[in-house]
């Protein structure tokens, strides 16, 4: 396959080079991306990459990030050897780092360390894949994968602010695949909640991602609400699943809460107060409900 760039010359000057390589990106040229390139490597990589592998990674970096322009601030070097400092803008099109595409704009910067030995020509990128995380929304939390008894994740929730305790609690989880198959289920997700969000009997819901599954927590004011769950956004995700190929396997349960008990602490004298008792510290404060999730 030809090119519409052109490929490094083994004379020209790595200077020269650098743009070209910019150049390729910006022209979504995946092709042109890895002509001439001898090895490849960025944060995402995973390693030095080289022909058809390279390709493959520009192509999903360009269907990823649409519109991508790389924009060079400072190029300096020698006939061998160039460092280029860069601004990247695009749009975010497809998921990145297991974040589902924003359909938003990221400006980033970085740097192109451009090589060249009797091997031919590297290319070295550098970026912080936490200021790409940053420029999409997303705030960057560290955690261990897991410490050999327990495994880590993160976890979210959607509260109606109302108090009242659940009569019913619906406990779901998904198996997935990879980030790819966890930012298309929370999509899913988002939509499912939203839906909930307006029916009567939802008080709020919790999720957890932890090691290959996705948890959801939801509350209900009694089971008969449950119903609310089977609107048209639920019934998408059922038939990803069932005709889609969406995760591996699911859990669905409902549970209904035999004891609920919840104690407060006064904020001036540190008693513990039983809440919804009517009992009060010696302060003569008196604890409120608050939303289970």
């Amino acid at each position: 396959m030809t090119s519409r760039h052109s490929r490094p010359s083994g004379h020209e000057d790595a200077r020269k080079i650098a743009q070209h390589h910019l150049e390729a990106w910006c022209a979504g040229d995946a092709d042109a991306v890895a002509a001439g390139i001898a090895s490849y490597a960025d944060p995402d990589t995973g390693g030095p990459l080289t022909g058809e592998r390279l390709r493959a990674h520009a192509t999903s970096v360009l269907t990823r990030f649409r519109d991508l322009r790389l924009t060079a601030d400072v190029i300096t070097g020698d006939a061998d050897a160039a460092a280029v400092s860069w601004t990247l803008r695009a749009g975010h099109r497809e998921a990145y780092l297991g974040m589902p595409a924003t359909g938003g704009a990221v400006e980033v910067r970085g740097t192109d360390l451009v090589t060249r030995d009797g091997d031919g020509v590297h290319v070295r990128r550098c970026y912080d894949r936490l200021e790409v995380a940053e420029a999409l929304g997303y705030r960057a939390r560290f955690f261990p994968e897991a410490d050999g008894t327990r495994e880590f994740g993160v976890s979210a929730r959607v509260s109606t602010g109302r108090t009242e305790r659940p009569g019913a609690l619906a406990l779901t989880w998904l198996e997935i695949r990879d980030d790819a198959e966890a930012a298309d289920a929370d999509l899913l997700s988002v939509e499912i909640v939203k839906s909930l969000a307006a029916a009567r009997g939802f008080l709020g819901v919790s999720t957890f991602d932890l090691g290959d599954r996705k948890f959801t927590l939801t509350a209900f004011d009694r089971p008969e609400s449950l119903r609310s769950v089977h609107a048209r956004p639920h019934q998408r995700a059922v038939r990803r699943f069932f005709k889609g190929g969406l995760c591996t396997r699911v859990h669905t349960s409902v549970w209904l809460p035999s004891v609920i008990r919840d104690y407060a602490r006064c904020p001036d004298c540190a008693a513990v107060v039983a809440v919804g008792t009517g009992a009060a510290c010696a302060c003569g404060w008196e604890p409120g409900h608050a939303p289970m999730l």
